[in-house]
C-alpha cells in the first residue's frame, strides 16, 4: 500500500468507530449499528432450497410469473400517475389561491400606498406553506429532504439506505413537495416524483406494506433484492414520464442515471410502466380539467407544442450552440448540514421569506412593462406601475411556479422581456435556486435549472439578435448540472413534440457535461460523496492494476463450519466487531465449502432449525424458501431472539441453506478484475482463496469504494461505517 499517495477522508469524517452514519439527508434520527446490512444482495443464494423450487416449477410457472412482472409495472405506473395527478391538482390549487390573493392586495395598495404590506403577506404565505412542509421532513421523516435521486440511485446501485423505499417516505415526499413547490421556492416536483415512483415500485412489487403490517399475500416470489431493484427501475422511469409526458425519456433516464444493472426484458417492462404512467396522469388531469377526451397534457411539466415549420436552425448556429453549452456549465450547491430539527424549519422558513422579498423587489423596481393582447395566456399579470392595458415582465417570471415561468419562457413572443429583466432574473434566481437546495425539505433541481437555463439562453439569443426563439437553450444548465446528454434530449424532444432541435441539444449537452466533467462531478455523485456512501463506478481507478486483492480485502474473516453448535453461532451473531453480513462455511482445514448470509442465519435460528448431536441430520427439511421470503426486508435482530442454554448446545447443519458455488477469486487478483467482477454480478461479498482454496479473506463494497484517483494520483479514503 506504499504506491498510494495519500489516505483521506470523505467529507472529513475519518472516525470509523462511531455508531452513527448520516447517509444522504436522514442522517439524525439513525443509529447504524455495524452489524446492520450496508448493501444489497443482488446475486441470489442457489442453495439446495432454491434450486428444489426451480425443479419443482414447470414451464407455465416461470410463463406465469413473467406475466405477473408486467402486471407489477402496470399497477407501478397506474400508481405513480395517479400520484402525480394529486401532486399536480394540490400544487396548481394552493398556489393559484396564495397568487390570487397576493396579485388583489398589490392591486390594492398600488394606488393607496402601503405595499410593504403586500409583501409581508406574500413572505408569510411563502413561509406558512414551507413550514409544514419542513415539519414535516425534519421531525416525521428526514431521508424525504432533497429531491431523492442520489438516494434512488445509491438503492438501484446496491447500497442500502434505511427507510429509503417506505411508505412513510412516500407520504411525506408527497406532502414535502406540494408545500417546496406552492411555498415559492426554486424547486421543482421531478426528483420527488422519481423517487415516489421508486417507493410505489417497491411497495407493490412485495405484495404487502410493512409499515402497515399488511400482508396482501401476492407476489410472494418477488421478495428479493433482485427482484426489487428492477421494479425500483421502473418505479423511478415512472416518475419521470409523470413528470415530463416522456415514457422513451424516462427509459433512459433510469439507463442513463439511476439503474447499475440492465437487460433486454427489463426494457421492455419499463417502458410499459412509463407508458402506463403517463397515459394515467393525462386521463385523470383531463376529467378534472373538464375535457375527459383530450389526453394532449404531455405531463406535470407541460413545455407545450411547437410548429417545426416555425422553429428551425442553420448550421452556422452550431458553433454557438456549443459555445452556449460551456458557458452554461455550472453545479454549485449550497448545503449548509443544520443538524437540529427546529433549526432546519427556521431556516427554510427563512429561505421563503427571502424568496419572496427578493421577487418582490425585483418585480418593484422593474420598468420591463409589456402590453397586455388579448391572446395573453399570463396566469397572474401584474401591473403594478405599468400603464392601463400593460403588465410588469419580471413579475411573469417570479409571479408564478417555476414550471409554468418555464413555459412563459418558451412561449412568449419576441421582444416579452428585456436583457436586463433576464439578466437580473438569471443571477436572482440562480443564487436563490443554489441556497434552497440545501434545505431540509422535498425539493427537486431539474426544474429550476431548466429555468434559470432558459432565461440564459434567451438573453443569449436576444444579445446575439440573428438568433430568434432559441427555445433549446434552457438545456445547457441541466446538462451541466446533473450530467444527463442523451435522456434530457429524448425528455425535451417527447416534452416539446419537435425533433428540429434534436441535434443541437445533444451538442449543448455533451458540451455541457464535458466541461463540467472536466472541473467537478454531477450534483447527484457530489452529494453521494459528499455522504461517505460507498457507490460504486462503472470502473475501477486507471491506475490501481498493481493493487491485488491481498491488499484491499478484509483480514481475519470469521468462518463457520458446515454443522456448527448454535452457541458460537449465536455468538458470532451478537459480536459487535464483527462487520460482515456474510460468513464463509469451511471444512476443518478452512477450504470453502460455502457461503451463508446474516440474514439466513437469524432465520434459522427463529425457527430453531437444530440437531442435538454433531452426528446427526435433519430428518426432514422444517424450512422453505417462503419462510426466507415472508422475513424479507426487515429481519430481526439478533438480540430479539431467545437462545435457551440448552438450545446453544445443539448443532445446526448449514448445507442445505448456504451457497454452494459461492464467486471466489485468489489473492493475486489485481483490483480491477476484483471490481469488474465484484460490479457486473451485484455481488455483496467475494471471497478470497489461496492457492489450496483456503478463505484468507473477505472483499466487501466498501473495501473497493475507498479507492479513487485524486491530484496526488491514487487515495485511500476512510468511508464512513454503514
Amino acid at each position: 500500500m506504499a504506491n498510494i499517495a495519500k489516505k483521506v477522508s470523505w467529507s472529513g469524517r475519518g472516525d470509523d468507530r462511531g455508531e452513527r452514519t448520516p447517509l444522504l439527508n436522514g442522517d439524525e434520527e439513525v443509529k447504524y449499528n455495524r452489524q446492520v446490512p450496508d448493501t444489497l444482495d443482488y446475486d441470489n443464494s442457489e442453495n439446495q432450497l432454491f434450486l428444489e423450487e426451480e425443479r419443482r416449477m414447470s414451464h407455465m410457472g416461470f410463463r406465469c410469473l413473467e406475466i405477473r412482472r408486467w402486471v407489477i409495472c402496470g399497477l407501478i405506473g397506474f400508481l405513480t400517475g395517479l400520484i402525480a395527478c394529486m401532486i399536480d391538482i394540490a400544487v396548481e390549487k394552493l398556489a393559484g389561491y396564495k397568487y390570487f390573493a397576493v396579485k388583489l392586495n398589490i392591486e390594492k395598495y398600488t394606488e393607496l400606498g402601503g405595499l410593504s404590506i403586500s409583501l409581508i403577506l406574500w413572505a408569510v404565505l411563502n413561509s406558512a406553506f414551507v413550514m409544514f412542509g419542513a415539519i414535516a421532513v425534519a421531525f416525521v421523516e428526514p431521508i424525504a429532504a432533497g429531491s431523492g435521486i442520489p438516494q434512488i440511485k445509491c438503492f438501484l446501485n446496491g447500497v442500502k439506505i434505511p427507510r429509503v423505499v417506505r411508505l412513510k417516505t412516500l407520504v411525506i415526499k408527497v406532502f414535502g413537495v406540494i408545500c417546496s413547490v406552492a411555498g415559492g421556492l426554486a424547486v421543482g416536483k421531478e426528483g420527488p416524483m422519481i423517487h415516489s415512483g421508486a417507493v410505489v415500485a417497491a411497495g407493490v412489487s412485495q405484495g404487502r406494506s410493512t409499515s402497515l403490517k399488511k400482508d396482501f399475500k401476492i407476489f410472494e416470489y418477488f421478495r428479493r433484492d433482485t427482484e426489487k431493484r428492477d421494479f425500483v427501475s421502473a418505479g423511478a422511469a415512472a416518475g419521470v414520464s409523470a413528470a415530463f409526458g416522456a415514457p422513451v425519456g424516462g427509459v433512459l433516464f433510469s439507463l442513463e442515471e439511476g439503474a447499475s444493472f440492465w437487460n433486454q426484458m427489463l426494457t421492455w417492462r419499463i417502458f410499459f410502466a412509463s407508458m402506463v404512467s403517463t397515459f394515467t396522469l393525462n386521463f385523470f388531469l383531463s376529467i378534472y380539467h373538464g375535457k375527459p377526451g383530450e389526453l394532449s397534457s404531455p405531463g406535470l411539466i407541460n413545455f407545450g407544442r411547437f410548429d417545426s415549420d416555425i422553429v428551425q436552425y442553420n448550421l452556422y448556429e452550431i458553433p454557438l450552440f456549443i459555445i452556449m453549452g460551456a458557458l452554461g456549465e455550472g453545479n454549485v450547491t449550497l448545503s449548509l448540514y443544520i443538524h437540529r430539527p427546529c433549526l432546519q424549519v427556521m431556516e427554510a422558513m427563512l429561505v421563503a421569506a427571502v424568496t419572496a422579498t427578493v421577487s418582490f423587489a425585483m418585480i418593484y423596481f422593474s420598468n420591463d412593462c409589456q402590453p397586455l393582447g388579448q391572446d395573453n395566456t399570463e396566469e397572474y399579470p401584474l401591473q403594478l406601475f405599468c400603464a392601463d392595458g400593460e403588465y410588469n415582465s419580471m413579475a411573469t417570471a417570479f409571479f408564478n411556479t417555476p414550471e409554468r415561468s418555464v413555459r412563459s419562457l418558451f412561449h412568449n413572443p419576441p421582444g416579452t422581456y428585456n436583457p436586463v429583466t433576464l439578466g437580473v432574473f438569471t443571477l436572482a434566481y440562480f443564487f436563490l435556486a443554489v441556497w434552497t437546495y440545501g434545505l431540509t425539505v422535498s425539493a427537486g433541481v431539474f426544474i429550476p435549472s431548466l429555468l434559470i437555463g432558459a432565461a440564459w439562453g434567451r438573453l443569449f439569443g436576444i444579445l446575439l439578435s440573428f438568433i430568434a426563439s432559441t427555445w433549446f437553450c434552457c438545456v445547457n444548465l441541466t446538462g451541466g448540472i446533473v450530467r444527463m446528454t442523451l435522456s434530457l434530449t429524448v425528455i425535451l424532444v417527447e416534452a416539446t413534440g419537435n425533433v428540429t432541435y434534436g441535434f443541437p441539444i445533444m451538442l449543448v449537452l455533451m458540451t455541457a457535461k464535458i466541461v463540467g466533467d472536466y472541473f467537478i462531478e454531477g450534483l447527484y455523485d457530489i452529494h453521494i460523496k459528499l455522504q461517505s456512501v460507498p457507490f460504486l463506478h462503472w470502473d475501477a481507478p486507471p491506475t490501481s492494476h498493481w493493487l491485488t486483492a491481498r491488499e484491499v480485502m478484509s483480514s481475519p474473516v470469521t468462518c463457520l463450519n458446515r454443522v456448527e453448535k448454535v452457541g458460537r453461532i449465536v455468538d458470532v451473531l451478537s459480536n459487535t466487531s464483527t462487520i460482515h453480513n456474510g460468513f464463509p462455511v469451511v471444512a476443518h482445514t478452512r477450504i470453502i465449502c460455502g457461503l451463508i448470509l446474516r440474514s439466513q442465519l437469524i432465520v434459522l435460528l427463529k425457527h430453531k432449525v437444530f440437531v442435538e448431536r454433531a452426528s446427526s441430520r435433519l430428518s426432514q427439511r422444517k424450512l422453505q424458501l417462503k419462510d426466507f421470503r415472508d422475513a424479507y426486508p426487515r429481519f430481526p435482530p439478533i438480540q430479539s431472539i431467545h437462545v435457551s442454554q440448552d438450545e446453544r448446545e445443539c448443532m445446526m447443519d448449514l448445507t442445505e441453506f448456504m451457497n454452494p458455488t459461492p464467486y471466489t477469486v485468489p489473492q493475486e487478483t489485481s483490483l480491477p478484475r476484483v471490481f469488474k467482477l465484484f460490479r457486473a454480478l451485484g455481488l455483496r461479498h467475494l471471497v478470497v482463496v489461496d492457492n489450496e482454496n483456503r478463505v484468507v479473506g473477505l472483499v466487501t463494497r466498501k473495501d473497493l469504494a475507498r479507492y479513487h484517483v485524486g491530484k496526488d494520483g491514487l487515495e485511500e479514503l476512510h468511508l464512513a461505517q454503514t
